[in-house]
């Protein structure tokens, strides 16, 4: 009988604690004039110069990395990448050297220097990858490597006495090269992507595409791409990473025609109509290895060097590395990494 009044009381006592809607906040007007003509020259356009200027003086490092079984072209087409002799095999290679017993790393360091911009490019080689009867994990001492490199940056970073410019030896690109079966990919070819993709930026390659038709060639590109859809394997440029429709359209335009890229590599020179061609002599004629209408390289070249290098730089710092480092320090309680082994314990070991 009493619950009636009761319950009003408390009706009552909620409405008090109510709080009153709050107003919404005053807008203020947009300031006027925000895309003002300037009335004299201030020099806010020199900034670009500026950063220039910088950038030049502390020249760029690209780290790229070759994968695939040997007999590819992986050391001439880097060569031919970068017109110029970087590989492991053209710095003193000895041609009695056997196939390794397991997956040697080989990283070569150069200078090189074009208008006045330096850069100092590391390529990281992979002997002994696929090459053996039972090629089960061999992906491993890779994906290992990728990881050194990403702890060795975050030492540096979390030292309380920093160095200005820590010395960057992480993998920014890593150019997976695909035997030109124009079957389908092996099961190693999958595994590999599958694990890596995740920890670096790979850019598929079909290696020596003069040696299937044209019609095969289409066809063989579009079944790999099939084929690492199917298998969930994001390769580089990544769909999550483009960051306005620029770049979505740009890359769409990449991932759909020019993945993967199908190339001829040589760094050989021939005369064709008068004019110095680097290029593969065949009974059958020259193939020129930037004609576009030949093989894919100056697409491949243009996607690397040109237009996507900082993307690379970046995607590996903003994404790969910072995966690595979040985890590594969530792992530690969110303390700087603990020491790992010292680099005498690390040569010793391999």
């Amino acid at each position: 009988p009493h619950a009636g009044p009761v319950e009003s009381k408390n009706k009552a006592a909620m409405s008090e604690l109510v709080p009153e809607p709050r107003q919404k906040p005053v807008v203020p007007m947009k300031p006027m004039g925000i895309n003002t003509s300037l009335l004299g020259y201030i020099g806010i356009d020199t900034i670009i110069e500026q950063m220039r200027k910088k950038t030049m003086k502390t020249g760029f490092d690209f780290n790229i990395m070759v994968v695939g079984q040997s007999g590819l072209g992986k050391s001439t087409l880097v060569n031919t990448l970068f017109k110029s002799q970087v590989s492991r095999k053209s710095s003193g290679w000895n041609r009695e050297e056997k196939i390794p017993k397991t997956v040697e790393i080989k990283a070569i360091g150069h200078v090189i220097e074009e208008g006045g911009v330096k850069m100092k490019l590391t390529v990281i080689d992979t002997p002994g990858f696929g090459d053996q009867i039972n090629n089960e994990n061999c992906w491993e001492p890779i994906e290992k490597y990728i990881n050194e490199q990403y702890e060795k940056f975050l030492k540096e970073e979390v030292n309380i006495a920093r160095k200005k410019r820590i010395p960057d030896t992480r993998v920014h690109c890593c150019l997976y090269f695909i035997s030109p079966t124009g079957h389908s990919l092996r099961p190693l070819d999958l595994e590999f992507m599958k694990h890596l993709s995740k920890v670096v930026n790979i850019i598929p390659v079909i290696a020596k595409a003069d040696t299937m038709t044209l019609e095969e060639k289409t066809e063989f590109k579009q079944r790999v791409r099939k084929e690492l859809e199917v298998n969930g394997i994001e390769f580089y440029p990544q769909k999550e990473f483009d960051e306005d429709l620029e770049d979505k359209t740009e890359n769409d335009k990449i991932r759909q025609e020019s993945m993967p890229f199908a190339v001829v590599g040589s760094d050989k020179e021939y005369q064709v109509n008068g004019k110095r061609v680097l290029g593969r002599k065949t009974p059958w004629g020259i193939i020129e290895v930037e004609n576009l209408n030949h093989c894919e390289f100056a697409l491949l070249r243009d996607f690397v060097i040109r237009t996507h290098l900082q993307d690379l730089k970046e995607v590996t710092h903003n994404i790969h590395y910072e995966t690595y480092r979040a985890k590594r320090l969530n792992g530690n309680g969110g303390l700087p990494p603990m020491t790992v082994e010292t680099e005498e314990n690390h040569e010793s070991n391999l």
